[in-house]
């Protein structure tokens, strides 16, 4: 089929071009700037530059393009980790999801009834009471976060937006992987993964948050399974193996050779990554893929970050 992915130049895009090239399908990848475009082409893809703000940028694009599908993977997190002023990190982002998804249906209400499947993100925006481990039935956060509440509005929006037309949203789960911030990119460690070899990446309280992580490769293959397979909806995109940071940041540290991480009060974080940061590393929940492995037929390269960790960082 024709797919069309906007924001092909991202940490699950890059993977999932040459993944959909490979399955026989055509392939149209966008990205903000000329020189990223070779990086897409090289893959076997036709490469478009698009300013996912600019509704008249995405219509020439798209209809260009005549899609049977489109995959929205705008993000902008260039910017590397931010807790404490976590809205701020993600203001550009929380535009793409907002605006950028509604400029991308403006232009499929044009074409013939486009397969529609949308980057969005689960974890903290559980809510974070209950059980440690949520279903895509249970409800999203009602008390946020101050420093997450502009962005857990936008995840809303795009979600809501995209299943009334009919789409899927998969919820990606915290990615590691090559290229991103929990991942290697050749010699060079993702921010995560630098804090971590440094041991300034510390367990904050108890450690209790629970994450949910998945290898950027397992992302790539469940949205390939979606342009097909699901009904519209919202899905879990995260492996078996939800665990608190108490258990997964030490596990992380061994796999890289670095010294265990430190240990710091909640209290004594809180200035130095804020609200948002003290409840990712204590009161977060993890995600269930139980759905997303049932309707779209999802198996995973990497089930646990545990061989991930091992196996999988770059």
């Amino acid at each position: 089929m024709r797919v069309f992915i906007a924001g092909a130049t991202g940490a699950v895009g890059s993977r999932l071009v040459p993944l959909l090239v490979a399955e026989g399908h055509e392939v149209t990848g966008t990205s903000r700037s000329e020189e990223r475009l070779a990086a897409i082409e090289r893959a076997g893809a036709t490469g478009v530059v698009m300013d996912g703000l600019d509704a008249a940028s995405v219509r020439r694009a798209v209809v260009a393009a005549r899609p049977e599908a489109i995959v929205h993977q705008l993000t902008a997190l260039a910017g590397g980790l931010e807790l404490k002023h976590f809205d701020g990190g993600f203001a550009v982002t929380n535009e793409l999801r907002t605006r950028g998804t509604d400029h991308l249906l403006a232009a499929a209400a044009e074409l013939d009834s486009p397969r529609l499947v949308a980057q969005s993100f689960t974890g903290w925006p559980n809510e974070r009471t209950g059980g440690p481990v949520k279903t895509e039935e249970d409800p999203l956060d009602s008390s946020p976060t101050g420093p997450s509440r502009e962005t857990l509005a936008a995840i809303r929006y795009l979600e809501r937006a995209t299943t009334e037309a009919g789409g899927l949203a998969l919820r990606y789960g915290g990615l590691y992987g090559p290229g991103n911030l929990l991942g290697r990119d050749g010699s060079r460690d993702g921010e995560i993964l630098a804090m971590a070899r440094a041991r300034r990446f510390p367990i904050v309280g108890g450690g209790t948050g629970v994450w949910s992580l998945v290898h950027i490769d397992d992302a790539a293959s469940a949205t390939a399974l979606a342009l097909t397979r699901g009904a519209p909806g919202v899905y879990n995109i995260v492996d078996d193996d939800p665990a608190p940071v108490s258990e997964w940041l030490p596990d992380l540290a061994r796999a890289i050779g670095a010294k265990p991480p430190r240990h710091l009060p909640a209290w004594a974080a809180r200035p130095l990554i804020g609200e948002h940061g003290v409840a990712m590393m204590t009161t977060v929940r993890g995600s269930s893929n139980a759905k997303a492995k049932r309707e779209l037929g999802w198996e995973l390269a990497y089930p646990s970050w545990r061989e991930g960790f091992r196996t999988g960082l770059g």
